[in-house]
């Protein structure tokens, strides 16, 4: 009887060998499915940092060659030998509209304060004159300033009101 059970016993536990193989086997596979993850990551990384370099280097691409059609008319207007001040000028006005619409297109907005209370977040006082306006008032635009989308890019350079 004694037999018996040792031959129970043998056939319920597993040989521990057996056990061994199995745990090293189902190591190696959680271990080559991590190194697979891992390689994975790393491969989504790089893709990553590629794409965040071409984006910072190549970033002005469509603005840049939206201003090739400016550049060509500037070059146009002076490439003519006799022209006379009035198409010299509508050249210029033409040149300047293509530039409007290309700042248009990216978002570029003129900042042109004059009669507006002084804002130090977008003007820059370059001194303040003694006027009938209330203090702290943009009297004068000594060069309008720009905003790409709501961000100040150049302060407008200003002339203020002061007290008398």
């Amino acid at each position: 009887m004694q037999e018996e059970q040792k031959e129970v016993e043998t056939e319920i536990i597993p040989n521990t060998e057996e056990l061994l193989k199995q745990a090293e086997l189902a190591v190696q596979e959680h271990r080559d499915a991590w190194l697979r993850a891992r390689a994975e990551a790393d491969n989504v990384r790089k893709r990553a940092q590629a794409d965040i370099a071409n984006a910072h280097k190549y970033a002005i691409e469509n603005f840049s060659t939206e201003l090739l059609a400016v550049k060509d008319s500037l070059e146009t207007a002076l490439s003519i030998e006799s022209a006379s001040i009035e198409s010299l000028r509508d050249g210029v006005d033409l040149t300047l509209k293509q530039l409007n619409s290309v700042f248009s297109k990216f978002h570029i907005e003129e900042v042109n304060p004059a009669g507006e209370k002084f804002d130090p977040h977008q003007h820059q006082a370059i001194s303040a004159i003694e006027s009938d306006a209330a203090p702290n008032t943009v009297v004068q635009v000594l060069q309008k300033g720009y905003r790409l989308n709501d961000r100040v890019i150049r302060p407008a350079l200003v002339i203020v009101s002061k007290s008398a």
